[in-house]
């Protein structure tokens, strides 16, 4: 298909010649009888110099009269020039103003998370954010070649269904035509019956929970994907789930090393993500937690946070009183660091009050209960890599979970954790493959039996071992950016009390 314009991800190629460019006016600044305009097409940045005696009178007014995000068609000769954001430049022979943008509402200084967020279809536009979904964008690639690769066939699970998935505290319940309906917790259940098809599957599609949670790992609406294998069992499971995660952290370090230049993502944390990772019972998490090695590992990390705490104070400090004194250049550094330093600050601070909490949650753990985010943390602090922990009490596992067979109080599950303290990224076992054993289990949990008829047939008719687990995108995302908070890792962010943009 023919274009009347380049991309500037395509530049490269284009060394020497002659293109026009359609995009937005990201930044502008001027001196006398020239303009710099920064212009972003989605594919990158690229500085457009127009000099008033290269162009014709139309094209300086469009150039004078753009605005942050006005819509641009520059023509000009493309320079390489590694200064330059992108490592090119070009030098305009003609500006074409296509529409003229109103004041921007989201301005270079700092605004607040809910501020942004009500512009999240505007703070889309800005540089982190790119970086951000174009990293989520190569890990949905990596996800699909990695099980196409290995055989898999993809499927859907209904997002529409008549059962719960993962309990009945956090389902999304509707009227479907004078039936109890609800949006899906997870296409788990759906898949198995999909591998008792196909032999190995994988969903990828939207998943519902109604958690009245606001910590920065929680979604209300968040895509998971699901494989679900014939014939494997809890350690098959686990291999590929190594394996799975190894892959979508090489390919986003070869793959996106500007997008995470862009973030500030510290790559060395992804460079150790390699087989084999750590693997933990539940029993001897719960060891680790408890341990003095545990309380001398939170305690390093209090002082130095400490220090860092006063070497930020300091510094910000110092900017303080040389403000006055400081040239403009000057004085814009300073504002633009302690954004950097208040952000840091406030993130130190945060931390040095959990830290007190998580020491004594580790302290008193008690065998037998879910861990937390905070012990998720802990534990991930301890290991440079993912960690696996496997064989959890059934009583904190889902219904469809087998039991251990050397000690029936154990469910044959496992959660994979990210490290640097991201937690849970994938959950997932072994399936029960004995009728009876999941019709108790259905009872005893209160749900309704007529419900799941269609899931029990599959233990009735050709009933076979296996397993599967579920990957959160988002937090996988999350993860691999090195961000805080789950909200940015998502086009449009489904939040307990945000439903819009």
């Amino acid at each position: 298909m023919a274009l009347d314009f380049v991309y500037i991800e395509d530049l490269a190629q284009l060394e020497g010649t002659t293109g026009t460019l359609k995009g937005w006016l990201y930044n502008k600044r001027g001196s006398k009888g020239l303009y710099f305009l920064i212009v972003r097409d989605g594919t990158g940045l690229v500085q457009c110099v127009v000099n008033q005696e290269e162009v014709d009178a139309a094209s300086w007014d469009a150039a004078d009269a753009a605005t942050q995000e006005s819509a641009l068609a520059v023509t000009g000769r493309i320079v390489k020039d590694e200064r330059q954001v992108g490592g090119f430049e070009v030098q305009a022979t003609h500006v074409e103003l296509i529409s003229q943008a109103e004041d921007y509402p989201i301005t270079p200084k700092e605004h607040g998370v809910e501020f942004l967020m009500d512009r999240r279809h505007l703070w889309l536009r800005s540089r982190r954010q790119w970086a951000i979904l174009r990293v989520r964008n190569r890990i949905i690639m990596s996800i699909h070649e990695f099980f196409q690769e290995q055989g898999f066939v993809q499927m859907d699970a209904p997002i529409l269904t008549g059962n719960a998935v993962e309990g009945t505290t956090t389902l999304f319940g509707i009227d479907y035509f004078g039936e109890p309906a609800y949006l899906t917790q997870s296409g788990q259940l759906h898949g198995e019956a999909m591998a008792m098809a196909m032999g190995k599957i994988y969903t990828f599609g939207p998943t519902f929970r109604a958690e009245k949670s606001k910590t920065r790992r929680h979604l209300t609406e968040f895509w998971m994907i699901e494989p679900e294998m014939a014939f494997y069992d809890l350690a098959m499971n686990m291999d590929l789930a190594e394996a799975f995660l190894v892959r979508i952290a090489t390919d986003a370090l070869r793959d996106c090393q500007t997008e995470l230049e862009v973030i500030g993502r510290d790559t060395a944390p992804l460079e150790k993500v390699k087989s084999p990772f750590p693997r933990l019972s539940y029993s001897e998490a719960v060891d680790l937690l408890r341990s003095d090695e545990t309380t001398a590992m939170l305690n390093a990390r209090e002082a130095a946070l400490q220090d860092e705490q006063q070497q930020l104070t300091d510094e910000r400090d110092a900017n303080q009183k040389a403000y006055g004194q400081a040239k403009k250049w000057r004085k814009r550094q300073i504002d633009a660091r302690e954004i950097e330093i208040n952000k840091r600050l406030s993130e130190v601070e945060e931390a040095l009050r959990n830290i007190p909490q998580w020491r004594e949650s580790a302290k008193n753990f008690e065998w037998g209960s879910d861990f937390g985010g905070s012990d998720e943390t802990v534990l991930t602090w301890h290991f440079d890599r993912p960690i696996i922990v496997h064989r959890y009490p059934a009583v904190v596992k889902a219904f469809y979970m087998k039991r251990d067979p050397d000690d029936d109080r154990l469910a044959l599950g496992m959660d994979v954790l990210a490290p640097e303290g991201y937690g849970e990224i994938i959950g997932g076992g072994e399936r029960a493959t004995d009728l009876q054993f999941l019709k108790d289990q259905i009872a005893a949990h209160g749900l309704p039996e007529s419900a799941f008829e269609w899931y029990l047939d599959l233990r009735r008719y050709g009933s076979v071992p296996h397993a599967g687990f579920g990957l959160g995108l988002e937090r996988t995302v999350t993860w691999i950016c090195g961000i805080d908070h789950v909200r940015e890792t998502i086009p449009f962010p489904r939040l307990l009390g945000r439903l819009k943009p």
